[in-house]
């Protein structure tokens, strides 16, 4: 399996290469360059794994075995999720009316970050010890990813970790998880700002590759595609647990209604969706409504400021995972991605093209919902030829409130 740039300049990895850059040195993210398709057999065959087994088989479509071997990758996979709380480290609660809460934050720090953050720290390591090699990771953060990757890399001998905190935009058992840690590797700071304009100028660093090769500097961000892997077992995991037969022609459709700030959950459901998974995307976001804009109106572009919300880890503008999403929307057209986020980045404002904005948001319902008691908006993403619904799965712990056009 290779990876290359969704701006189309920078040469083809592999996952070890992938894993290691954050973004790609032309200033893109990587993706797989051929997406596998499920077929109905395998998802019959998956439809009763746990949740460990569906990260193991997922992850082994996308790490060749060249790299990290079956067994080695199950036991890596293993090890990630020895400290979680739950037996089944994932659990569906099944609520009236068909909806369903797919329980997500029974790691360490209490952060869905956990789940993927636990995996690509141990294929860090992997690689590391194999390799002989040291890194040492700069991550921003809005509050969860921050306390999640110190939390898996935490007293490592070959991982130093650096977190920028935006100060007085994180709630306060982040914060409190992020500084109370007194690990030799873990270098928490406070700056200024909020967490778009912290991650300006990690991007910078990140485009300085001799800076970036002479420091051995990487990301954990969900810039980085093993972060995107790994989430995409959510929405396998929670379609499995909504449909309690694969035997209909055509298969059920489940709506998975995904809270989202940069955008990492939101590519990896659309991800899951390219390779076969049968889901309808509802994407949830507060009132930093960039995501909604896109959806709704084809308008990618900053609001004057930030919001404050309750919800501070999703206080989010530039969410960078919609360069994925617009990638596999142009149809792997690195030439369109990159002409979209070159504007994007001089202009902070960008009209999808009419083309480009109707292929994939042909439905343009949204829900007005409560998203940890902020008043947000949630829009419906819905592939093509979209069958009756089964039933629904969600991140967000309030029910719908109401629900508009647009």
């Amino acid at each position: 399996m290779w990876y290359i740039s969704t701006r189309g300049i920078a040469p083809r990895v592999n996952f070890e290469g992938a894993l290691f850059s954050g973004y790609a040195p032309d200033g893109g993210l990587f993706m797989p360059e051929e997406l596998p398709q499920l077929d109905r057999e395998t998802l019959c065959q998956w439809s009763t794994l746990s949740y460990p087994d569906l990260v193991k088989e997922l992850c082994a479509l996308f790490i060749s075995s060249e790299l990290i071997p079956k067994d080695d990758l199950n036991d890596l996979i293993d090890r990630a999720f020895s400290r979680f709380r739950h037996k089944e480290v994932v659990r569906l609660s099944r609520l009236k009316n068909g909806l369903n809460v797919l329980e997500l934050w029974h790691g360490v720090t209490y952060a869905f970050k956990d789940l993927s953050l636990s995996c690509t720290a141990q294929f860090l390591q992997y690689f590391l010890e194999k390799r002989e090699k040291h890194v040492t990771v700069v991550v921003g953060t809005s509050g969860d990813t921050g306390s999640a990757a110190i939390e898996s890399v935490q007293g490592a001998k070959n991982v130093d970790i650096i977190v920028l905190l935006p100060k007085g935009h994180c709630t306060k058992i982040q914060e409190l998880q992020m500084t109370t840690v007194l690990k030799e590797n873990v270098h928490v700071f406070g700056v200024e700002g909020n967490s778009d304009e912290l991650d300006e100028p990690i991007k910078t660093v990140f485009a300085d590759m001799a800076f970036v090769k002479k420091h051995n500097l990487m990301s954990l961000n969900s810039i980085n595609w093993s972060r995107v892997l790994v989430q995409m077992a959510h929405h396998f995991f929670a379609y499995f647990q909504c449909t309690p037969s694969l035997d209909t022609h055509p298969l059920p459709l489940v709506e998975v209604v995904v809270p989202t700030g940069a955008a990492g959950n939101l590519a990896a459901g659309y991800i899951a969706q390219k390779i076969g998974l049968p889901i309808r995307l509802v994407v949830a976001v507060n009132r930093n409504d960039i995501i909604h804009r896109t959806v709704q109106q084809g308008d990618f572009s900053l609001s004057k400021a930030v919001k404050s919300t309750l919800a501070s880890a999703m206080d989010i503008q530039v969410p960078y995972n919609m360069e994925r999403v617009f990638w596999l929307l142009s149809g792997s057209d690195s030439q369109v991605t990159r002409a979209l986020m070159e504007q994007f980045e001089r202009t902070q404002s960008v009209n999808l093209p009419k083309e480009l904005h109707s292929k994939r948001w042909e439905r343009q319902d949204y829900e007005q919902m409560a998203v940890m008691e902020c008043d947000g908006c949630c829009v419906e993403l819905c592939p093509g030829n979209c069958g009756p619904r089964r039933g629904k799965v969600t991140g967000i712990p309030r029910t719908v409130r109401g629900r508009g056009g647009g």
